[in-house]
C-alpha cells in the first residue's frame, strides 16, 4: 500500500536523503576502486534477500510485462501465495518477517486505536509499543551476529524491545538491522538497488547476510488505476528491471544470493458505482469509524450498541458484518485487543465507505478475504539453495519466516503460525552455520 502524505518527509529531507545516498554510493565506489579485488564468488557466503513487491498480484507474473522475474521462476521455485487476513500492507509485511498472523503480531490493520495510546497507528507510526508483540528475523538474526540491512520494509525503522524510562527504571534501548533506510517513496528503485549493492561491496565483516528491499510502484499503480490497467502493467516491467540490475550487480561483485520475491497482497479492481454507504444503514453518531474501505472497523457509542448491531447484522447483499468474536474462524482473526467490536467486510470489488462518493472514480484495492483469488499474492526462490523449475501448491505467506531462518542459519522458532516443511522438497543446499 502506498504511504500517505503524512509520512512524506520535507523537499530538504528528500534532498538531504538522496544526496545521503549519492555520497554514500561515491564513497563506497572509490573504496572498491582502491581496495583488492573482491573474493571470488565461492569464497563468498550467499546473502539471503527478501524482495518485496507490494500489491503484485500472482497473476501479473503471466501477463508478460515481467521476463526477469519469469526468468527467476523458470529456474527457481514459485508458487501462488495467500496472505494473512486483512490482506494489507503493513499486517502482512510484519507477518513474512514474524511468521505469525495479525491477530497474534497486533499488527492488525494499516489504522488502529486503543484507549492505551492517545494517537493512532498509521502508515508512520514507529512506537516501539505497538511493534512489540513479535521480534522480526532480523532481531535473532543480530543477536546472533548475522548481520542485516534493510532498504525499506514496514517495521524495520522501530527499534524492538524499546521501553521508555520509568520511575526508578532506565529506558531499554530497542534492536534494529545493523543498516535500515527510512521509508521514502521519493527514493526511485535505482537508488535502492544501489544502496543493496553498496552493503554487498564492504568487507566481509561489515557485510550483511540477510537484506530486506522494497518496491511499492506497483501497489501505487494498481490503486490509481485498477488491476488491469496499462499503468500497473508498466509498473511491474518498470520493477522487473529494478531486479535485473540487481541481479546484474550481484554477478559483477561474484555475490551468490538467495533471492526471495514476495507480495503482500493482490489487488481488486474497484468502481464508485460498487460502494456501500454507511450513513444509509445507520446513524453516523452511534458509532466510532476506525478504518473503512475494503473492510470496516468500528465501535458502537455508548448506549447504541444494539441499534448499530442490530443495522449491520442484519444480511447485506454485497457486505457481511459480525461482532468481534463471531468473525469466521478461517480469517483467524478477531482475538486481539486492538481489533474493534465490530468487523464488516465487502465482497471483492466493493468498498465500504461512510458516505456515499461525490465523484466518480475507479481503481483498485486490498484487504478483502485473504482466499480471494484476487488477493493471491507472488512467491519465487531462486538461488543455490534452491532447486531448478519447480512449482510448489499454494500455501500461507506464515510459512516465509521458518525459510527465512533456515536460509540464513538460525535455528527453528516455537510457537509460530508458519512451517517450513512446504519448501524441504526443493532446497538443495545446507543453511550456512549461525556464527558462535
Amino acid at each position: 500500500m502506498a504511504r500517505p502524505d503524512s509520512r512524506a518527509l520535507s523537499a530538504r529531507a528528500v534532498a538531504t536523503l538522496a544526496g545521503l545516498l549519492a555520497a554514500a554510493a561515491l564513497a563506497l565506489a572509490g573504496c572498491a576502486a582502491s581496495a583488492p579485488a573482491q573474493p571470488a564468488a565461492a569464497e563468498r557466503q550467499p546473502v539471503t534477500i527478501l524482495l518485496s513487491i507490494d500489491g503484485f498480484r500472482a497473476d501479473y507474473l503471466q501477463r508478460g510485462a515481467s521476463p526477469t522475474l519469469a526468468r527467476l521462476a523458470a529456474g527457481g521455485v514459485t508458487a501462488v501465495m495467500h496472505p494473512s487476513f486483512p490482506s494489507k500492507t503493513f499486517p502482512n509485511h510484519w507477518t513474512l518477517v514474524t511468521g505469525l498472523r495479525p491477530d497474534r503480531h497486533g499488527i492488525v490493520a494499516n489504522r488502529m486505536e486503543v484507549a492505551e495510546r492517545k494517537a493512532p497507528f498509521t502508515l508512520a507510526t514507529d512506537d516501539p509499543w505497538w511493534w512489540n508483540a513479535a521480534a522480526p528475523v532480523w532481531v535473532d538474526a543480530e543477536r546472533a551476529g548475522i548481520r542485516t540491512a534493510a532498504m525499506f520494509w514496514p517495521g524495520s525503522n522501530v527499534a524492538i524491545g524499546a521501553t521508555p524510562a520509568e520511575a526508578g527504571r532506565e529506558a531499554v534501548l530497542g534492536t534494529r538491522p545493523s543498516d535500515w533506510v527510512p521509508y521514502h517513496q521519493a527514493v526511485n528503485d535505482t537508488q535502492r538497488v544501489n544502496m543493496v549493492l553498496d552493503w554487498l561491496r564492504r568487507p566481509e565483516a561489515i557485510r550483511p547476510r540477510f537484506v530486506t528491499l522494497y518496491f511499492d510502484k506497483v501497489d501505487t499503480a494498481g490503486h490509481h488505476h485498477g488491476p488491469d490497467s496499462a499503468q500497473t502493467l508498466q509498473a511491474v516491467a518498470e520493477v522487473d528491471r529494478a531486479i535485473a540490475a540487481l541481479e546484474s550487480g550481484l554477478k559483477a561483485l561474484g555475490q551468490p544470493a538467495n533471492l526471495l520475491v514476495v507480495s503482500d497482497h493482490g489487488m481488486a479492481a474497484t468502481s464508485s458505482e460498487r460502494v456501500i454507504a454507511l450513513d444509509g444503514l445507520l446513524d453516523p453518531e452511534r458509532y466510532h469509524l476506525v478504518e473503512a474501505g475494503t473492510f470496516a472497523s468500528l465501535a458502537p457509542r455508548p448506549g447504541a450498541a444494539e441499534a448499530v448491531e442490530r443495522a449491520l447484522l442484519a444480511p447485506h447483499e454485497h457486505m457481511q458484518c459480525w461482532r468481534k468474536a463471531d468473525i469466521p474462524a478461517r480469517l483467524r482473526y478477531g482475538t486481539n485487543p486492538r481489533i474493534q467490536p465490530i468487523l464488516c467486510l465487502a465482497q471483492p470489488g466493493w468498498l465500504i465507505q461512510a458516505t456515499a462518493p461525490r465523484q466518480a472514480f475507479s481503481g483498485g484495492n486490498h484487504g478483502y478475504d485473504n482466499m480471494a483469488p484476487e488477493m493471491n499474492a507472488l512467491f519465487i526462490a531462486n538461488g543455490p539453495a534452491f532447486a531448478v523449475g519447480r512449482a510448489l501448491p499454494s500455501f500461507d505467506n506464515v510459512d516465509v519466516y521458518p525459510l527465512l531462518r533456515q536460509l540464513i542459519g538460525l535455528p527453528a522458532a516455537a510457537g509460530v503460525d508458519g512451517s517450513a516443511a512446504v519448501f524441504q522438497g526443493v532446497l538443495r543446499s545446507p543453511a550456512p552455520a549461525a556464527p558462535n
